[in-house]
């Protein structure tokens, strides 16, 4: 009864975070609808763009592991609240930046902190902390449904508030609502963090739990296969309203694109972190991956037209951010949750690796050739590599000595 009383319920912890998750990550899916408005207004190429945004998701994954130290170290609500006020001085600095240096700062540095104490691995940690194990694959399954359905919820939004009130306004919109996030994460308060209490003593330092993941194999294949993850999904969020555009398509096509992606993705990482309880999740990892390079190259195989896209969108929404619950309730299955918030930024520095090379790609490789085919062939091979290397990935625990006996 007194482990229980230090717990959170689960309801509370799932529908802060979700709400959360949804917030910061319902914001950041639509980045992409800005690019053309901003570079145009601002006489700027596509690579200016796409190399803030590049920055963005270096400095999220970057930054995300300090954030998950802090968060394993002192509890996720200061975390939380420090990266909603960054977000919201981002998204106003990105409306007001003069200049490309300027908008790589806010939009780029300031979001991607932001995002980094507000999204996934400090989530996560909660989640791992204070839902029963039995029941922590399918509990980051609906956190992460719930990105994916602020997804579907913003990214139309975005564009509504983009067409009514012009890309500047509706930038100083968002940087008002996402202040939100500050109320919610009361209820993300831990018992055993609150009043700056220190939580129970734990097996490993720091410094110890970082070489032991490092140096596990599995770990590393883990990370490898979150590059691709994050390659993939950020030059498609970001530059596919773009290429759409290009090919003749309308900008509503674009966004009725990115909402199915996130509509499809409530569905598919629910299911992936529902099976993670049953299932082999270096397996669902592999289906995923290899799943997401056919569905690249069916459509670009496939005749553009609005139906194809949509197609498209449903097929990769559904893959979209399903790597998501199956690789972190990997890495807390074979590690514990001690340092998950710490070790989940690590893998997500990865993944953020990944995301900078491929919006930033995106943008190079377009303003040098004119087209998009490379990065796209690029995600197709990747998706094949990624879904090679999470085959062998070992799911047990972690074999450790025997603990200290307390005095």
């Amino acid at each position: 009864m007194q482990n229980a009383d230090r717990k959170l319920s689960m309801v509370q912890v799932l529908t802060c975070g979700a709400l959360i998750v949804t917030l910061s990550m319902g914001i950041r899916h639509g980045f992409g609808l800005w690019l053309q408005p901003i570079t145009q207004a601002q006489h700027w190429t596509r690579e200016t763009f796409a190399f803030a945004i590049a920055i963005q998701n270096l400095a999220w994954g970057v930054i995300g592991v300090f954030a998950g130290m802090l968060a394993d170290r002192f509890g996720a609500f200061k975390v939380l609240v420090a990266g909603c006020v960054l977000y919201a001085l981002g998204l106003a600095g990105m409306a007001l930046s003069p200049t490309a240096l300027s908008f790589s700062l806010t939009a780029g540095v300031m979001i991607g902190a932001a995002q980094a104490g507000t999204t996934y691995a400090v989530v996560y940690g909660i989640i791992g902390r204070q839902i029963d194990p039995a029941r922590r694959s399918w509990a980051m399954g609906v956190a992460a449904a719930a990105g994916s359905f602020g997804q579907f919820l913003m990214v139309p939004v975005e564009g509504l508030l983009i067409s009514g009130l012009g890309w500047q306004q509706a930038l100083l919109v968002l940087a008002v609502s996402v202040l939100l996030v500050v109320p919610l994460a009361f209820g993300l308060r831990e018992p055993d963090f609150r009043g700056g209490a220190v939580p129970a003593a734990r097996e490993q330092s720091i410094l110890a739990a970082l070489a032991e993941a490092f140096r596990y194999p599995s770990f590393q294949l883990l990370m490898a296969g979150y590059f691709v993850c994050g390659f993939q999904v950020v030059f498609i969020g970001v530059h596919m309203p773009s290429y759409l555009k290009d090919k003749g398509l309308s900008p509503q096509v674009a966004s009725y694109a990115l909402a199915l992606i996130g509509l499809f993705n409530v569905f598919g990482t629910y299911i992936a972190g529902t099976l993670g309880q049953r299932l082999a999740k270096r397996k669902i990892l592999a289906a995923i991956y290899f799943g997401r390079a056919l569905a690249i190259a069916a459509f670009l195989w496939a005749p553009i037209s609005p139906t194809s896209v949509y197609l498209f969108a449903c097929v990769m929404g559904f893959l979209w951010l399903s790597t998501v619950p199956a690789t972190n309730a990997t890495i807390a299955q074979i590690f514990g949750v001690a340092h998950l918030s710490m070790l989940g930024g690590f893998a997500f520095f990865s993944h953020q690796i990944g995301s900078f090379l491929g919006v930033w790609l995106g943008g190079l490789l377009y303003d040098r050739t004119g087209s998009y085919d490379i990065v796209w062939y690029l995600s197709i091979a990747l998706g094949v590599f990624a879904a090679l290397v999470n085959l062998p990935v070992r799911e047990a625990p972690i074999a450790r000595g025997p603990a200290p006996q307390a005095a």
